[in-house]
């Protein structure tokens, strides 16, 4: 699948409000490509220059590129191509000595449409907090924070019973909104009920709950987690771009 042209450009003003850019800096960003400036590359780079930042943003999205961090930083990567500044171990080495932690580095997805998947069986839905710290307490520590349902707004928590006994959740879709144009999705499937189909139906239930509320989805996945990265591509997310991220301090 294909994103729209007006759904990128939303991407790209969301993402520049996040960052504390100007509405309009992806656009010129990109008017600049176009004109042949560098490539997209170091010429062509987005900077923002936040002296009492506590963490340096970088991102790569639909061949733009954007840096946001104290001018030592800022300085620092200026001879750096962007696809260096996309690991997280060139933004540690860069702030090494003022504290660098922490982060990593993030592929980013989006979609406005999805194919409709359906459920073999009728199901029960729950909308609930209590179904889905249930299921975080089934998770381990670090898919938790990943998936980040509890700080989504909107879950739906899909609830499985045996032999008419009492209901308990095996999968949880979620999204909240973000920067006001989208829907950032999270997925959570306990690890012994993974690779059946209950993460793709969960997060299809969530996603097209956003889309109908006229959000464009976005998913972020951390690279190395080839999990939520199949699962974000199997159901019809386009790659949009990277983001590396360190702590500071």
């Amino acid at each position: 699948m294909s994103l729209e042209p007006t759904s990128a450009d939303i991407i790209q003003l969301a993402w520049a409000r996040h960052l504390g850019l100007a509405d309009t800096a992806f656009a010129e960003s990109v008017a600049k490509i176009a004109a042949g400036g560098n490539g997209g590359g170091i010429a062509t780079r987005i900077l923002r220059i936040d002296p009492s930042a506590r963490e340096v943003t970088f991102i790569r999205l639909f061949g733009c590129s954007a840096l946001v961090g104290p001018d030592w930083v800022i300085d620092a990567a200026a001879g750096l191509p962007d696809e260096e500044l996309a690991q997280h171990v060139t933004l540690l080495s860069l702030t090494r000595s003022y504290g660098g932690h922490g982060g990593g580095s993030a592929a980013l997805f989006f979609a406005d449409d999805l194919p409709l998947i359906q459920a073999a069986e009728e199901l029960t839905v729950s909308h609930g907090n209590p179904e889905a710290i249930e299921l975080e307490g089934l998770c381990p520590p670090d898919d938790v924070h990943e998936a980040g349902i509890s700080e989504l707004e909107h879950r739906f928590t899909i609830m499985h019973s045996e032999d008419n006994g009492p209901r308990y959740p095996v999968a949880c879709g979620a999204y909240g909104e973000w920067e006001g144009f989208l829907a950032h999705m999270g997925v959570l499937v306990p690890p012994q009920l993974r690779r059946n189909g209950l993460g793709t139906l969960a997060a299809s239930i969530a996603a097209h709950e956003a889309l109908a509320a006229g959000y464009t989805l976005q998913w972020r996945a951390d690279v190395s987690n080839k999990g939520s990265l199949a699962l974000a591509r199997s159901l019809g997310f386009v790659t949009g771009g990277l983001e590396a991220t360190v702590m500071l301090g």
